[in-house]
């Protein structure tokens, strides 16, 4: 039945007036591009990949074409059998390359693969032997057999009848191996999507697994190398091409050197870029969820890649997006897997949507390439996210566990939206989510060791660096000597904050030592009242800062000694030495995690993972702690 529908459709539109196609043509194109939003959007997002330069408008207009275009060829592949050779001929002509490159192979004949991209057309260049004068060489073409074998059988033979051969993959490439020793010439398809068969490199700078067979016949058989193509020069009229391409001479360079002469093809031809096939994922390999953040194959040419090009690192063309949490101290707990994913993947363009007031402390630290504020709460608030999905981002990392970011990454377009799904939580939104392992005591183990198996299970292999951080630029210089610094408040659980009283008796106890109070304008009625009566030996900075100053001001200090807050986990990977105080909550769970002095201290008979009363943990513990880590660290 396949083959029957194929020869009646072939027929019909090769005998139909030539204006009616065309006219079938534009509809089709038409409706593809208006009603497969899908397809549209995979097209409009490679164009705004590989062209960020151009318009809007460029990349819509292209985006027509080449649908177009595809169904042109399409129509066209269906008629082709059943056109005549006159007419053939009237409408495929030889452009002077390739009549140039016929007359030097009759002429000396040599071993020679023609590779032919993406291109619209495709099916004319099976009729190129009518075109060439004198004896045609022997010529095969490596394909890809239909699934239905009376269709593959039927559409085999119509493609020989003007002399090339087509030669099956799946029969392996013996009879290739024999025409190229006989000076023959045999066709390949360079794919840019090759799966695990082919080798990393890059296209349009993401990158791609691109098939390497036309390297390995090349550089097995000495081979030159050249490419084959079609150009558009109206409706089902083509001008074919023969182009020489330029190489080392190795699979590598081989491989490389055919991917940068596309390139090189579609970004000086906007001829040729309509008729490229921008709506197959060439990058498809690298978006397997299981390995989305890491780089890896069998076969790696990035290395050879990047020194043809003249490059030191992957140019980071894949868009990664990452949704980072609401609570300063969050934030700082995802730096080292922030360090982790950009170690994974050197490719990607990191962009940190967060809330506004964290954007210029990340900025300072340098651990994304992007940053994206969150709007303002009101009506306009999910409008700007659907305005964001003419970013086309290609991968959206959710540290949020709430609908509303999942809402958020939703209207970005996003095609692959990563969260984590606990017990009893939906997320409808996600296309994949990480479900934690019952038997994650979440009680026993550290917020950081989940995130870390969140996105292991996502690829990510390189380990997670936790070396602190430093700002470029230093503290201010408060006293002489580094003070301490003391948070005395807790943003968002005064069952958190120690008592006023006991950061009295702590200065006190330390007659000799200079004190900085730092926190938010909330907290300032508590350091008011901890500040007072101490004179100029304690400096009361709360909600006087901003948080990159309020980042400086930590660094500038030799010491902290500081509530379960945000500024503890700053400072923590800042570097700074710090004591933690921990009453009802769990350290075990949300304790520093970066390589930086710090100690716990928690109120007598307090369980390891929190409960106690922050009133019950005495001045003096506080006070030798501080005395014994001043002693340490003396000289």
């Amino acid at each position: 039945m396949v083959k029957l529908a194929l020869q009646i459709s072939g027929w019909t539109l090769a005998h139909l007036p030539e204006f009616l196609v065309r006219g079938l043509t534009w509809a089709l194109g038409r409706v593809l591009y208006y009603g497969y939003a899908g397809r549209r959007r995979l097209i409009l997002s490679n164009l705004h990949h590989a062209f960020p330069q151009r318009s809007a408008a460029w990349r819509a207009t292209t985006a027509r074409e080449c649908l177009r275009r595809f169904v042109e060829t399409a129509l066209l592949s269906l008629a082709t059998p059943f056109l005549s050779p006159e007419r053939l001929r009237r409408m495929v002509s030889a452009a002077p390359s390739m009549c140039e490159f016929y007359a030097r192979h009759q002429a000396a004949p040599k071993a020679t693969l023609l590779c032919s991209p993406h291109l619209a057309h495709w099916e004319v260049q099976t009729v190129h032997p009518l075109l060439i004068e004198g004896k045609f060489p022997e010529f095969g073409i490596i394909f890809r057999p239909l699934d239905n074998a009376a269709a593959d059988a039927w559409v085999q033979g119509t493609r020989e009848r003007f002399g090339l051969k087509l030669l099956s993959r799946k029969s392996g490439f013996q009879e290739a191996i024999k025409i190229l020793r006989r000076q023959g010439i045999i066709g390949v398809l360079p794919d840019q999507n090759a799966g695990d068969q082919g080798a990393l490199t890059l296209f349009f700078d993401r990158v791609c697994s691109t098939s390497e067979l036309a390297g390995v016949l090349a550089t097995k058989l000495d081979a030159d190398v050249g490419t084959i193509y079609p150009r558009y020069a109206g409706f089902w009229r083509v001008e074919l091409n023969i182009g020489r391409v330029p190489h080392d001479g190795t699979v590598e360079g081989v491989t490389v050197a055919l991917n940068r002469w596309i390139e090189n093809l579609l970004q000086h031809d906007d001829n040729f870029c309509a008729s490229w096939l921008w709506g197959h994922q060439r990058w498809k390999n690298q978006d397997a969820p299981a390995r989305r953040l890491r780089l890896e194959q069998k076969r790696d040419f990035l290395a050879a890649d990047l020194r043809l090009r003249g490059l030191a690192a992957p140019p980071r063309r894949t868009r990664l997006w990452i949704r980072l949490p609401n609570w300063l101290g969050d934030v700082v707990m995802a730096l080292p897997l922030l360090r982790a994913i950009r170690a994974g993947r050197p490719d990607a363009e990191i962009t940190l949507v967060a809330k506004s007031q964290f954007l210029p402390l990340l900025e300072q630290l340098g651990v994304a390439d992007c940053l994206m504020p969150l709007p303002q709460r009101g009506a306009g608030y999910f409008a700007h996210f659907w305005s964001q999905r003419h970013g086309y981002p290609d991968c959206y990392l959710l540290f949020t566990n709430s609908a509303r970011g999942d809402l958020e990454a939703w209207l970005t377009r996003c095609p692959q939206r990563f969260g984590m799904a606990r017990a009893g939580k939906w997320r409808p939104l996600l296309t994949h989510a990480f479900a934690p392992p019952a038997s994650f005591d979440e009680a026993q183990r550290h917020q950081f060791e989940l995130w870390t198996d969140f996105l292991q299970h996502f690829g990510l292999a390189a380990a997670p660096d936790r070396t602190p951080l430093r700002l470029p630029a230093p503290g201010p210089q408060l006293f002489a000597r580094g003070p301490i610094g003391l948070i005395c408040g807790s943003e968002n659980n005064p069952e958190k904050r120690w008592p006023v009283a006991h950061w009295r008796q702590l200065i006190e106890a330390l007659p000799a030592e200079q004190f900085v109070l730092l926190g938010t304008p909330n907290d300032r009625v508590i350091t008011d009242a901890v500040a007072a009566g101490f004179g100029d030996r304690v400096q009361n900075f709360a909600g006087k800062t901003s948080l990159v100053e309020f980042a400086a001001t930590l660094q500038s200090c030799r010491l902290l000694v500081t509530n379960d807050t945000g500024g503890m986990h700053l400072a923590n990977a800042l570097g700074v030495p710090l004591i933690g105080l921990f009453g009802p909550t769990n350290p075990v769970r949300t304790g520093p995690i970066f390589a930086a002095p710090h100690r716990l201290l928690q109120p007598p008979g307090c369980a390891p993972t929190g409960g106690g009363s922050l009133a019950d943990l005495q001045p003096e513990t506080v006070v030798a702690a501080v005395r014994q880590i001043s002693a340490a660290k003396q000289p």
